[in-house]
């Protein structure tokens, strides 16, 4: 879920590449349609090692699945179903299990990979956005209240969702709690905190997961309070927004290169920029190359068809 940032970073200083289309891409579709529906707007997106996509409405909480071979996607989970009115965030598990941030339902769904109801876990009063899930929990970001819920993971069971880290936690209070991956061994989570709207308040989170430990990360470059992040060995990309010059807004994804303690990164790269007709959210990696999602989320007149493309000049 989007929330657009004010503060004024429309001078990155990054450097903007054009990037060749990756050789494991060819044959692929560029542009994908997740809905001919009004009103979708899509939000969340995870790609499966098969190639299997599926992509979150934030407005119907339906969840579509496709494959990356496949121009057009089809609805997987309909919006409504076991509660699920809104949906954003959305990742997998080893065991192919589709983890589900209800966004202002305050709910995480779990279905197995023929989309049986596994679990639903309620947080009272938060709007769940996105989450990451590593061997032995699942943690879950809630913009409303700044806190990181978690539900531990037990073999096939799934625990309750508990307020494993509060505002008070935080070396300064949270804004409004964004994206979150975790290193591969599932010791640390990077939390981006897109602030609140004041310039400057944006900031990316360092958590120990074993201990609780907040730090902020010494960020240079450019910015990472993002939406969407994504994180491979020491590369953090994130989906962010800034003015764009002219009384408008631009989203873009920064690559960021992290320090092997994960406690500093420097924005190296940046996309080419989107619009607010498009209002990027959420990426996932298909093979060499990036997807986002086109929410249109802050487009003045949304409409169909509602897409995930290619990002452009980055991967």
């Amino acid at each position: 879920m989007r929330k657009l940032l004010a503060a004024a970073t429309a001078g990155l200083t990054v450097l903007t590449v054009a990037a060749p289309q990756p050789a494991a891409a060819r044959g692929r579709p560029d542009t994908y349609v997740v809905s001919h529906d009004p009103g979708v707007l899509p939000e969340g997106i995870a790609v499966a090692p098969d190639g299997t996509m599926y992509v979150t409405s934030v407005a119907t909480g339906a969840v579509y699945r496709g494959h990356v071979r496949q121009r057009t996607l089809r609805p997987f989970l309909p919006g409504g179903a076991d509660g699920r009115r809104s949906a954003a965030g959305v990742h997998l598990d080893r065991r192919g299990r589709l983890f589900v941030a209800g966004w202002d339902t305050g709910t995480l769904f779990v279905h197995a990979p023929d989309g049986t109801l596994l679990a639903r876990r309620t947080a009272p009063g938060a709007a769940l956005n996105d989450l990451v899930v590593t061997a032995d929990a699942v943690h879950v970001t809630d913009s409303a209240t700044g806190t990181i819920w978690r539900a531990g993971l037990h073999g096939e069971e799934v625990g309750e969702l508990v307020p494993w880290l509060t505002p008070a936690g935080f070396p300064a209070a949270p804004g409004f709690l964004n994206g979150i991956v975790a290193t591969a061994d599932g010791r640390i989570a990077l939390v981006a905190d897109q602030g609140t709207g004041v310039p400057g308040t944006e900031r990316l989170w360092r958590v120990d997961l074993r201990t609780g430990t907040v730090g902020e990360v010494a960020v240079a470059g450019g910015q990472l309070g993002a939406d969407g992040l994504l994180l491979t060995g020491d590369r953090l990309h994130g989906v962010v927004n800034f003015p764009d010059g002219h009384g408008g807004w631009s989203f873009a994804v920064n690559l960021a290169i992290l320090d092997a303690d994960r406690r500093t990164a420097r924005v190296v790269r940046q996309s080419r920029p989107a619009g607010l007709a498009q209002s990027p959210t959420t990426i996932a990696r298909d093979g060499g190359r990036l997807l986002w999602v086109n929410s249109q989320l802050n487009a003045p007149a949304p409409r169909p068809p509602f897409t995930v493309t290619e990002v452009p000049g980055l991967r």
